[in-house]
């Protein structure tokens, strides 16, 4: 029988025909006579379940049931049709799903020997028509997975949506959490809620700055200014410690081979320092040196300070430092951190439906700035909106940013105490010709009386000759250690002036009542303006608190009730440091595989108490054999009626 001759079993559709769907018969049973099998196996069903019937039930109860007439058709019946409905005609499918493959099989092996019997200008002209380059599917599969791949993106961001939603509706409030979530908290440096100025019961504004380290980074930063030299080192570095770390693997697996006691991790750093000067060197005039091992000294000298640009006038395609130079540039070592940052937060915002107006890409600078309006008139603006700005700091750019934090808080430090000066001035020449006006007039005029009546008996100074250490604004600041003094957080000078902000407008209520002279007039102006100032300073951030690595800095504006930008705005952000990102990695964490509770002792895999270990354990399989045997004829003698009660000891030690 060949392929021709079997039936082509979807094109047909019986329920007696063989290899048809549905069918009960099938052209791969060949001789079985199917009927016959069905009906012997039915009635020996029938008759089982009719016996137990007859053991069960009552004599009374069987004389009325009709067990020899109907009872048994029904139950016959009822086999019948479920058995030969399910089982019989799955096994005819599975039987006629292998013959059509069969069928397929020969079809192809068939066209295969097909060329032999043609002319071979046919074979020619069907191999060009329908070679595998002519039908290629590459590109529709790669369609496909891209189709895919955009479907999954949509419903896993669906699903961030659902989760924030159901976080916020379940905590009915907004806080830090909703933004960053799990292992990327720690990149937080600030995130501040504080009422818009000019609507602050309808709308918040939230600041929000995350800390990306250069550690992190799944690809590497670099400013566009960076010497090419510095670009090679980095490549070598990183070459070398994959290098040392391929050693350290292959010491591991030699260790587990030879049975001996795994490397801990202290001896894993000290092991990978010392195969350092394997591959480096400090002595950079030797040209044998380690530290030219992979790259030549003559070539390191073509290099030197090249930089991102070369004068047209010294360019020669010919030179060396031309062509390494070239080398560099095509592997896009220098642009290739900074444009996939770019790449990942601009298609998180257009795909989150979270759009922008304004771009602003400093290249050179290694800055981008967003903005979902062009304007920045806060007033004519809409109460949902967002600002971007992310950019890349290393550690010398930081150190500017740190001296002028440092001359801007003694700025504000000398406007705020002129001010508290010039108004203290003020307050003691209104004091003229009232008398009494506060504490220090009360304790002025009693001080003649204190010191006759009270220091003289006692010897003790008088409170004006005591050097005052209290200025009764701020508690007393401890003296900076060297934690301090190489990171300013001048949380204490800050607190300061605001509370003195505080007090001179409550000072000036208290002078002056629901009266507004000039002096007044022109004194809280000067202090509006300085606690105005000072409040967008405070709300700028630390750069004593960056670390060199990317700084994502967003400013969100969102109603309060409404909070879409907000909840929008969460997405993007753990999207984008997934997608930049590698995150914290606690090396002890790393390697801890073994909770302290369950070391033992043969985990060191010392065979010394091998002995001890044997009988113990024969111990133990004595004893529970020993348990089951009196369990076994405790149970015999209960059953046989012999058993007495046992005293309380007794059944306590059963148990």
């Amino acid at each position: 029988m060949g392929a021709v001759d079997l039936p082509k079993s979807p094109n047909v559709f019986h329920p007696e025909k063989p290899s048809a769907v549905g069918s009960r018969n099938s052209l791969a049973q060949e001789f079985r006579d199917q009927q016959a099998e069905v009906d012997l196996m039915l009635s020996e069903e029938v008759d089982k379940v009719m016996n137990h019937i007859a053991s069960k039930l009552p004599k009374e109860v069987l004389e009325r049931v009709d067990v020899m007439g109907g009872l048994k058709e029904k139950v016959y019946n009822y086999f019948n049709q479920n058995y030969q409905n399910m089982f019989n005609r799955y096994v005819v499918t599975t039987e006629d799903e292998m013959v059509k493959k069969v069928r397929n099989f020969i079809d192809k092996e068939e066209m295969k020997i097909l060329a032999r019997y043609a002319p071979k200008e046919i074979a020619a002209l069907l191999d060009q028509i329908g070679g595998i380059d002519k039908f290629n599917t590459g590109e529709i599969e790669k369609s496909i997975v891209n189709m895919y791949g955009h479907l999954q993106g949509h419903i896993q961001r669906g699903v961030n949506d659902l989760e924030n939603l159901t976080n916020s509706i379940l905590r009915q409030k907004t806080d830090v959490g909703a933004f960053i979530r799990g292992e990327n908290a720690y990149s937080i440096v600030k995130c501040a809620f504080q009422d818009n100025i000019n609507k602050p019961k309808t709308v918040t504004d939230v600041k929000l700055s995350v800390n990306i380290l250069d550690s992190e980074l799944i690809s590497p930063i670099f400013h566009y200014q960076v010497t090419v030299e510095y670009l090679i080192k980095d490549l070598l570095s990183n070459h070398i410690l994959n290098m040392i770390d391929k050693e350290i693997e292959k010491l591991k697996d030699k260790l587990v081979d030879e049975g001996k006691e795994e490397l801990s991790d202290a001896e894993i750093i000290f092991k990978k320092m010392s195969m350092v000067e394997d591959y480096t060197g400090d002595d950079k005039d030797n040209p044998k040196s380690k530290r030219y091992l992979f790259f030549g000294k003559h070539l390191m000298e073509r290099i030197e300070g090249l930089r991102a640009e070369i004068d047209p006038e010294e360019f020669d395609s010919l030179n060396i430092r031309e062509n390494l130079k070239k080398l560099i540039d095509i592997e896009n070592i220098r642009n290739r951190g900074f444009n996939t940052a770019i790449n990942s937060i601009t298609s998180i915002l257009d795909t989150s439906k979270m759009g922008y107006q304004y771009v602003e890409n400093l290249k050179n600078a290694r800055e981008l700035i967003l903005r979902e309006y062009e304007d920045t008139n806060a007033v004519i603006l809409p109460d949902e909106r967002f600002v971007i700005r992310m950019k890349y700091y290393d550690n010398a750019q930081l150190i500017e940013e740190r001296r002028a934090y440092d001359v801007q808080i003694t700025s504000f430090e000398i406007e705020v105490q002129h001010l508290w000066d010039v108004l203290e001035i003020v307050y003691q020449d209104s004091k003229f010709f009232k008398g009494v006006v506060d504490f220090s007039d009360l304790a002025k005029g009693k001080k003649n009386k204190i010191r006759n009546r009270i220091k003289a008996k006692t010897g003790d100074p008088l409170y004006e000759d005591i050097d005052k250490m209290w200025d009764e604004v701020t508690f007393i600041k401890p003296s900076d250690t060297d934690v301090e003094r190489m990171n300013r957080t001048y949380i204490f000078e800050k607190s300061k002036m605001k509370k003195r902000l505080i007090l001179m407008r409550d000072k000036l209520s208290s002078m002056y009542g629901f009266g507004y002279p000039k002096k007044r007039r022109v004194m809280e102006e000067r202090l509006t303006f300085l606690d105005s100032e000072f409040q967008l300073f405070d709300y700028k951030i630390n750069p004593y608190h960056v670390q060199p690595g990317l700084l994502l800095d967003v400013d969100i504006t969102s109603i309060k009730k409404k909070k879409a930008t907000l909840d929008g705005m969460a997405n993007v952000l753990n999207e984008f440091l997934h997608g930049v990102s590698k995150g914290f990695q606690d090396a002890a964490f790393a390697s801890f595989s073994r909770r302290r509770s369950t070391v033992r002792e043969d985990i060191a895999q010392s065979f010394a108490g091998a002995e001890a270990e044997e009988s113990k354990e024969s111990e133990y399989l004595s004893m529970i054999s020993s348990q089951d045997t009196d369990m076994v004829t405790k149970t015999k003698s209960t059953k046989s009626g012999g058993g007495k009660k046992k005293s309380g000891g007794d059944s306590l030690k059963e148990i």
